[in-house]
């Protein structure tokens, strides 16, 4: 079979899942329909109805578009059914139900941001880096039922630097996961695929292997008792979205919420206590922890715009008691 034989349906959502739609596109793979998420309401009302990136670039190339609310829905299976697809692709979607993952005769893989077994779960880039890990990547396995467990088909290493954060790794795998989409369609369209269960890649019941559960606004939350690396790792791990926060709390014990997206770290021996906020009032806000100093660089005040530390001192003028809690 040539590749613009293969029958092959596409499932996404967001952003990341918009290369490696864009290279089957590009790379003349025949993609007979587009699965996403149903358009989601926007505006203080909800009046508005904002389709996902999945769906913009599927319509822009005049894909067939489906948005099932329910994936069991029979109506759904149906349309699924008569798209007579010979394989299906899954990039940052939901999980599938069996009738539906089982439905190709060439099966279904998933493209996901880790090594598997590392890292199974919603939020994949976020807590390798949260983690302080120093190598990531990107898998491509074929679907089971148990979420991200089923056999692995490949896998790019990816190192990840000091100064990066979600977003850089994210534009990464990003790209690099459309090549390794086509890769493995050309694989197993080749014959060559030779699946490895995930338990012959590693020790499952090691202690080192590391779910990434789905990330809540309480997730964010900065536990200042970490040192200077744990909460250095944890700010760009969740920077810049949905980003790192504490309260900044005043003398007269006022609060307000404080997101921070960027700092820089230092080490060294101090007496205040952990939590303290110093500055001095031009070029630098640092927060004392147990073994130095974190360098606030980029911050933002509840309902202000996010800026940098030389124009947030610009215009917070009294440093002097400020504590994070």
């Amino acid at each position: 079979m040539q590749k613009k034989d293969l029958r092959i349906v596409y499932m996404g959502t967001p952003d990341f899942a918009v290369e490696s739609l864009r290279s089957l596109v590009e790379g003349g793979y025949n993609v007979v329909g587009v699965i996403t998420m149903p358009d989601k309401p926007m505006g203080r009302h909800g009046s508005v109805l904002q389709p996902s990136p999945v769906k913009q670039y599927a319509q822009e190339k005049g894909l067939l578009v489906l948005q099932p609310v329910n994936l069991k829905d029979e109506t759904f299976i149906e349309e699924l059914r008569s798209l007579k697809a010979d394989l299906q692709i899954v990039v940052a979607f939901r999980m599938l139900p069996e009738v539906v993952w089982n439905m190709p005769p060439l099966g279904t893989f998933n493209l996901h941001a880790s090594l598997l077994p590392q890292y199974r779960g919603a939020a994949p880039i976020n807590w390798a880096i949260i983690n302080g890990d120093t190598e990531t990547g990107i898998t491509t396995f074929f679907l089971k039922h148990e979420i991200d467990t089923g056999e692995v088909i490949q896998q790019v290493h990816v190192p990840i630097a000091d100064e990066d954060n979600v977003e850089v790794i994210h534009d990464k795998l990003m790209m690099l996961g459309g090549k390794l989409v086509t890769e493995t369609v050309d694989a197993i369209l080749a014959g060559t695929v030779k699946p490895i269960p995930q338990e012959e890649l590693v020790d499952l019941s090691a202690e080192d292997i590391r779910p990434a559960p789905k990330i809540f606004k309480d997730t964010c939350r900065i536990d200042w008792k970490k040192g200077v690396k744990g909460v250095y790792d944890f700010v760009r791990g969740l920077s810049p979205y949905p980003a790192a926060w504490t309260e900044l709390v005043s003398t007269d014990g006022t609060s307000q919420v404080l997101k921070i997206f960027q700092t820089e770290k230092k080490f060294f021996s101090h007496e205040e206590k952990i939590g303290a906020v110093s500055s001095d009032g031009k070029t630098y806000l640092r927060i004392a922890l147990s073994d130095g100093y974190l360098y606030i660089q980029s911050l933002q005040l509840a309902g202000k715009k996010r800026m940098s530390i030389n124009d947030f001192l610009n215009g917070f003028k009294n440093i002097s008691g400020l504590c994070v809690r």
